[in-house]
């Protein structure tokens, strides 16, 4: 095992020198530029990560509490070192580092705590930069386009920033702008990833993460194609046009290409900012209400899924005019469409999972590819305990105590939920990343205790089921039964729901306290 790692340790060295070298005799260029200054970072970071977790737990025994502590200590310094290279690399390490970030319930609490900080710590490119861009792709100056454009970023992501203007009819908009190397860059980065993800399995059999490659593969072409993600705004604002709380910013196709994108500028808080939402009155049980109704309706019903909901993709707001509370829902860039087969078997295995259906919940893990891992695949989609599971998770609320055990469990499995996330379809692993965004949003706005995801869920489940059947009805009278036990489903739904909403109310207090006296009376 040293000696694999004394050869990777040397190529690195090598890249590193020959880097420096190139450098010397080229003095212009920005070092983050050049693919072998890149790669030799990356190598050197990935060597010094594994040589420390092969010497660090060397001499101690397996699963004393001395060999988890010092794990535990091994991951912080390795998650720190990762959250360096991310950093330093920039553009597509800072979009997959972001991603390992939002694994909350699949990879150890060191790691996802660690990387999440890159959501800030995105790279600005320079005013100079942006205009440049906004040239080679509209062909004109910012002052023939705008009256006004802010200089400084109203926020910077990986791949993109986003500045403030207004138009020469005074409307005012924003302007996502591509950073011009990263469509360069990225190629060549996912290719630097895959080389060393696969030495790194080489010298730990059981680290099997390339399906983080496989996703980086498909989806960053696709995430840099802005008029990709103008299309999707507009398909999801169709779609969803039904809720009346939901705003999805209009785009402006005569100012928008590949690498730019103008919409609406929107206005509001993220969606995890409790102080902002007592500021504004805005209730925070209807925010998390509303973001379940959403995602249940693009996940069950219509299979086009938007995969990026992290607290700055999420504004809420009141509206000026009526007062009432929306949801601004931002970067359309990523969205997972679920085939009609696996949005079925999904839908049924919720339903399981909801009613605590074992033998449902192992017939639907196994037809989504989860094997003989069907209880850790339960678990790891719902983020609950076995024994939650087995009672039905619409049955058993979320205990503080139940959510580190779960947390902390991730660290304990990681092999066998990295060969569960190796077997289950593509589809699920952006499903996988949404689950645990939303569940940390949920959590920010204490809200995951409640009931009401599971009702939306369910709702959904049985609209989606219902339409299905409905498509393969050979007679009127099937689809005409298939409705009305729909109706009959939903309808009890209602009721179960109506039922809650009297139990945690003062007049469902009062109810069973006259019924407590009633009965110590007789």
């Amino acid at each position: 095992m040293a000696g694999r790692l004394l050869k990777v340790s040397s190529v690195a060295t090598a890249v590193v020198a020959s880097s420096g070298f190139y450098l010397y005799n080229n003095k212009q260029l920005d070092p983050n530029d050049i693919s072998l200054v890149r790669f030799g970072r990356a190598a050197a970071m990935t060597a010094v990560i594994s040589y420390d977790y092969m010497t660090s737990l060397k001499h101690v025994e397996y699963g004393s509490e001395e060999y988890w502590a010092l794990k535990s200590q091994v991951h912080r310094r390795s998650a720190e070192r990762l959250r360096n290279l991310c950093c330093a690399n920039r553009g597509t390490f800072i979009k997959v580092g972001q991603h390992l970030g939002a694994l909350d319930y699949l990879l150890p609490e060191e790691y996802t705590s660690t990387l999440k900080v890159l959501h800030s710590r995105a790279p600005q490119s320079s005013m100079e930069e942006i205009q440049q861009v906004i040239r080679e792709e509209l062909g004109k100056e910012l002052s023939d386009l705008f009256i006004s454009f802010d200089v400084k970023p109203q926020g910077a992501a990986s791949l993109a920033q986003v500045h403030k203007a207004v138009l020469h009819d005074g409307r005012t908009v924003a302007v996502k702008v591509q950073h011009p190397k990263v469509q360069t860059q990225s190629s060549k980065d996912i290719v630097v990833m895959e080389v060393l993800l696969n030495i790194v399995h080489w010298l730990f059999p059981d680290f099997a993460f390339m399906w983080l490659v496989e996703e980086a593969k498909k989806n960053m072409p696709v995430e840099l194609d802005f008029l990709n993600e103008g299309r999707n705004a507009e398909k999801v604002a169709v779609m969803l046009a039904h809720f009346p709380w939901l705003k999805v910013p209009k785009i402006h196709w005569d100012l928008s290409t590949r690498r730019i994108l103008t919409m609406d500028f929107a206005e509001g808080g993220q969606v995890n900012d409790r102080d902002y939402m007592r500021r504004h009155s805005i209730n925070v049980n209807e925010i998390s209400q509303n973001l379940g109704k959403m995602y249940s309706e693009m996940i069950f019903v219509h299979g086009f899924v938007h995969c990026d909901p992290h607290p700055g993709n999420v504004l809420v707001r009141r509206c000026p005019n009526t007062k009432k509370t929306e949801i601004v829902l931002l970067d359309h860039g990523l969205y997972q469409i679920l085939l009609p087969d696996f949005r079925l078997s999904y839908c049924r295995l919720w339903q399981s999972l909801i009613k605590g259906d074992l033998n449902g919940i192992e017939r639907y893990s196994r037809r989504l590819g989860a094997g003989d891992l069907y209880p850790l695949f339960a678990c790891v989609l719902t983020a609950r305990s076995w024994t939650s599971v087995n009672a039905g998770i619409g049955n058993t609320p979320v205990t503080h105590s139940e959510d580190v055990e779960i947390r902390s469990n991730a660290a304990l499995y990681l092999p066998q939920i990295s060969d569960l996330l190796n077997r289950v379809p593509r589809q699920m692993l952006l499903l996988l990343k949404t689950n645990d965004l939303l569940r940390g949003i949920e959590t920010t706005l204490q809200t995951r205790a409640a009931s009401s995801s599971f009702i939306n869920m369910s709702r959904c489940c049985t609209r989606a089921l219902a339409r299905h059947k409905r498509s393969k009805a050979q007679s009127r009278a099937r689809r005409l039964q298939i409705t009305m036990s729909e109706s009959l489903t939903l309808w009890q739904i209602s009721l179960y729901e109506l039922f809650l909403w009297v139990k945690g109310s003062t007049l469902g207090g009062w109810v069973g306290s006259l019924l407590s006296c009633l009965h110590y009376t007789h």
